[in-house]
């Protein structure tokens, strides 16, 4: 392309854009974390020198060359380095193990009364979880494994604190010593929220076999982010609450004396949160269909005392080849009842509920009183 003289080259948009597309080398961007280095936790020290993003490669570089001159002097720089990304402990009530907060509380199981006590004290340096920097912070307890409504019991709830003070006792009746070898106390720190779903705060959980009989023991423990539930536990049956009964042979009558004394922690079957149980009775195999007994029903309640007894006429020997099926129901009317749970005792069960059935063999004449566990399962027919 050849030019005259005085007139000006023009190049064409292609290569204009081809020319601009590549100015140089791709410098990386800024984040905006840049600009406001993080610290950790609150402000930076007062009288701290600001060092700027350009002077740090300077900095960077003179301190290595300072280490090698000096060995002691690295040391130095780098606990130094360790105090300041060290949180300030005394402007706060946790650090960073426990963000969460720390929970004060006791345990006392009482043996003769098959009762476990949970005395919540206080918490400390809760995580806030409202937009006032405050929560709203309550105490819930589950038994493990089995964990249900039937055994969720919890503290009232304060509000807008971080420390809040309890002084509340939570009690679980009808707690064996089977349990206390084999069950793990849940303490969950939730916040109440009025308009949407509760939040969780943080958790802690104690295996009641560290628990020594009528000693009261006093925890404060860091909580923990919520645990995954163990695969055994999610395979174990549900509980639905415990039923206390007693059993007696009566050696002059021939008979065998069965006692609903009372249930405790029974699930909740109606809208209320509550239910209306009555307990009924068999003692299997039953080929005349006679020996059905039913309780009373007790309205609106989780905590029902029954005390009714129902007599059995069977021989002494032949009690090794039967089994006593206890079942929890919840009255309804109009429509059908709602199975709660039940309990199997005899010569095929296992634990407390076969050494309860060999207790009564052994002792005639005397009235053996257990707590049991009512499972959302039991063998046999459960037609109303």
């Amino acid at each position: 392309m050849t030019l005259s003289r005085g007139e000006k080259p023009t190049i064409s948009i292609q290569e204009h854009m081809a020319i601009d597309v590549c100015p140089g080398p791709i410098q990386p961007i800024k984040q905006i974390s840049d600009y406001f280095p993080r610290y950790p936790r609150g402000l930076p020290p007062v009288g701290a020198p600001r060092t700027t993003l350009c002077a740090a490669p300077a900095a960077a570089s003179a301190s290595a060359s300072e280490s090698e001159d000096s060995p002691d002097r690295a040391f130095a720089g780098a606990s130094a380095s360790r105090r300041d990304d060290e949180p300030d402990v005394e402007a706060y009530d946790s650090d960073d193990s426990t963000t969460l907060g720390t929970l004060d509380f006791s345990l006392l199981y009482d043996q003769e009364n098959n009762a476990l006590h949970c005395t919540i004290n206080k918490a400390k340096g809760l995580k806030p979880m409202d937009h006032n920097g405050l929560s709203d912070p309550y105490v819930k307890l589950h038994l493990l494994p089995g964990a249900s409504k039937a055994n969720k019991l919890r503290t009232k709830t304060l509000h807008n604190t971080l420390n809040p003070v309890w002084s509340e006792t939570l009690t679980y009746y009808g707690i064996t010593d089977e349990d206390m070898v084999r069950k793990t106390l849940r303490i969950s720190v939730c916040d109440e929220d009025k308009f949407r779903h509760n939040e969780f705060i943080g958790e802690t959980r104690i295996p009641l076999k560290k628990l020594k009989p009528n000693q009261s023991k006093n925890f404060n423990n860091c909580l923990e982010k919520q645990l995954p539930v163990n695969k055994t536990e999610e395979k174990s049956l549900e509980e639905r609450g415990r039923i206390m009964i007693s059993l007696k042979y009566n050696t002059l009558k021939s008979c065998l004396v069965v006692g609903i004394i009372r249930c405790a922690h029974l699930a909740a079957m109606d809208a209320n949160g509550f239910s209306d149980p009555y307990v009924k009775t068999y003692l299997k195999p039953d080929e005349n269909k006679k020996s059905k007994h039913k309780t009373a029903v007790k309205k609106k309640t989780l905590n029902p005392e029954f005390n009714e007894e129902f007599c059995y006429d069977i021989k002494y020997a032949d009690l090794t080849k039967k089994t006593l099926e206890v079942t929890v129901w919840d009255y309804d009317i109009g429509k059908s009842n709602d199975f709660i749970g039940g309990v199997s005792l005899g010569i095929n069960a296992n634990g407390e509920r076969l050494k309860h059935w060999f207790d009564c063999l052994k002792n005639k004449d005397k009235k053996i009183e257990r707590w049991h566990t009512l499972t959302n399962e039991l063998p046999g027919s459960l037609n109303d």
